[in-house]
């Protein structure tokens, strides 16, 4: 069996295994990259609504709040410094009635206490001047939301990647068969082979917590259970009268169904949340779209837009988040597990990289280079 030992090794490239990836060859570390599919980003990172975020909803001090409000000024400022496509078009979280204008104040000191001070409260008539087709009683303005082209960001992430001297290694899959003293070993499944790596960060996105359950050195206690929770899309066949993201007051499970708009112009309503079986893997995942859900959509839909028209909405693409807490229970905050929690020198487990992961990239990257220093 053909034997190689690498510096760091990035499992998965995902848009933060590749943003991870760049900042650790930026450092002068080799570095491979290894990846499962064929091109990076086709599994979670190609499957969300391109939303920059700007750290309003998470709770005060967690890894989410923080990376999310950090990444974000991190991500516009490579977006400018690259000339990655984005547009910081804004959001409106609104209130339907008036019972949900207490959630509106409750939503805004949240982002207060986050660090993101620029939320503005619009009554009716305000709103109707930015967007005459919403019918709701109030709404919080946030103008450092956007969207960006993530499959451009996640080609420019890899092409520095490569200049700093990484590699990438696509079409391979990895079995964790040892973890000691001497490195974090995987067999590269189908290939006859082995590698050896002093540093391992586990970017796996929805196969991160399968990929060192059958290690008897590792501690199982530091495995979170799993939760899969599947989002569907649909696209709208008109042009929309909106030129901002429509966020409803958040619901269980998620954000509800919210419109954005892609950098093409296209309107995107979602995701619902469908919770999966913990028996799938994730190379089972049904990501086909139940076009029979477009009653349901327009339901939500229209609770803020009375004009959508059910029969333009066409079912689109799903996803699914890789989720550290299940249904019925509070949202889980990112996890970055490093040697002080499991003991392994070297490993930096990702678990539960949601969104905002996309937003968080940058600055989830900066952290994980921060801990392997330290470690």
């Amino acid at each position: 069996m053909e034997q190689f030992e690498v510096e760091c090794l990035v499992v998965g490239a995902g848009v933060v295994g590749l943003a991870v990836a760049r900042a650790l060859a930026k450092e002068g570390k080799e570095v491979w990259l290894i990846e499962q599919e064929s091109q990076i980003g086709m599994q979670t990172s190609s499957r969300n609504s391109e939303v920059i975020h700007a750290g309003i909803y998470y709770p005060e001090g967690s890894l989410k709040a923080r990376l999310c409000v950090k990444g974000k000024q991190m991500l516009y400022a490579y977006c400018d410094q690259n000339s990655i496509p984005y547009r910081r078009c804004g959001k409106l979280i609104v209130a339907k009635d008036d019972s949900q204008l207490t959630n509106l104040k409750s939503i805004q000191q949240q982002a207060i206490a986050n660090g993101v001070d620029d939320l503005t409260f619009l009554d009716k008539v305000a709103i109707h001047k930015l967007e005459p087709e919403l019918d709701v009683v109030g709404a919080l303005f946030s103008p450092s939301t956007g969207i960006l082209d993530s499959h451009a960001y996640m080609q420019q992430l890899q092409a520095d990647f490569e200049r700093f001297g990484g590699q990438a290694v696509l079409n391979t899959k990895l079995l964790a068969i040892g973890v000691n003293s001497g490195g974090i070993i995987f067999e590269l499944l189908g290939q006859n082979a082995q590698v050896k790596a002093q540093c391992c960060v586990n970017s796996a996105g929805l196969q991160a917590v399968d990929l060192f359950k059958g290690i008897s050195t590792f501690p199982k206690k530091q495995l979170p259970k799993a939760s899969f929770s599947k989002g569907s899309y649909f696209s709208y066949s008109a042009k929309t009268p909106f030129s901002h993201l429509i966020y409803p007051v958040p619901a269980s499970g998620g954000l509800g169904v919210h419109l954005t708009i892609d950098m093409a112009g296209v309107a995107k309503f979602g995701p619902d949340a469908e919770w999966l079986e913990n028996s799938f893997i994730s190379e089972e995942f049904d990501y086909s779209v139940d076009p029979q859900k477009a009653s349901r959509f327009a339901e939500a839909i229209s609770r803020y837009w009375p004009g959508v028209d059910e029969l333009k909405l066409v079912a689109d693409y799903s996803g699914v988040r890789s989720k550290v807490s299940g249904p019925n229970e509070p949202a889980g905050d990112f996890i970055i597990q490093d040697s002080n929690e499991h003991g392994v020198a070297g490993l930096i487990n990702l678990f539960g990289i949601e969104s905002p992961g996309l937003t968080s990239s940058m600055a989830i990257a900066e952290e994980v280079c921060k801990r392997l220093k330290e470690a």
